[in-house]
């Protein structure tokens, strides 16, 4: 069984989305600002149909995160705001578990995709998509809700945070509802770049 790890963009004074988020405003007002060293990689790229792209370290990495996961879990209102934007051929290529309370048939995407609503939580949603990955490691999407959950709930293995050098001011904070003493981490790594700081964690059970 693989691990279950979060990886996350996260602007310096903790934000993962701007105010304001929506299927018309994804992560809503400057939140598309923390992903800007992914934009022009070439895996990323490559994942919404484009040519080209850079290579190097930070293209490494993302190489290495799409190889390693072999299912997302993610909440309703992320899956609501990407679903709008999304490239028919889906960027995950791997199956997606969506937590919510609104039940909704499968959607199937060219390339792998496939999108399962599942309203039972987020317990039964970790063991579907753990089925599905094959032995992979199984990948929180987001949002920060979801995220939270997972925390609070000690079922993440490991944590990976790409540090955007800037501030939003206001907006979804990460760890909002985790209670600082039910979270211990161990770093397992720090990379700089150019425009951003890959954190890696382990969490301490």
């Amino acid at each position: 069984m693989g691990n279950l790890f979060v990886d996350v963009g996260m602007s310096l004074d903790g934000f993962i989305a701007g105010p304001n988020g929506g299927p018309r405003n994804p992560l809503g007002d400057g939140g598309m600002r923390i992903h800007e060293w992914l934009h022009p990689l070439a895996a990323f790229r490559s994942r919404l149909g484009m040519d080209g792209g850079d290579q190097g370290r930070d293209n490494e990495l993302v190489e290495s995160v799409f190889a390693r996961t072999g299912a997302y879990v993610m909440g309703r209102r992320m899956f609501d705001e990407g679903e709008v934007g999304w490239p028919e051929n889906a960027p995950f290529r791997v199956p997606v578990f969506v937590v919510t309370h609104k039940p909704r048939p499968p959607w199937v995407r060219p390339g792998g995709t496939i999108f399962t609503f599942v309203t039972g939580g987020i317990g039964s949603a970790l063991a579907q998509a753990r089925a599905a990955a094959g032995g992979h490691d199984v990948k929180i999407a987001g949002g920060a809700d979801t995220i939270q959950q997972f925390l609070k709930a000690g079922l993440v293995d490991e944590f990976r945070v790409d540090l955007a050098p800037l501030l939003l001011g206001r907006g979804v904070r990460l760890f909002d509802q985790v209670d600082p003493d039910d979270l211990a981490l161990e770093i397992l790594e720090a990379i700089e770049s150019p425009l951003t700081t890959h954190l890696r964690y382990r969490v301490v059970k």
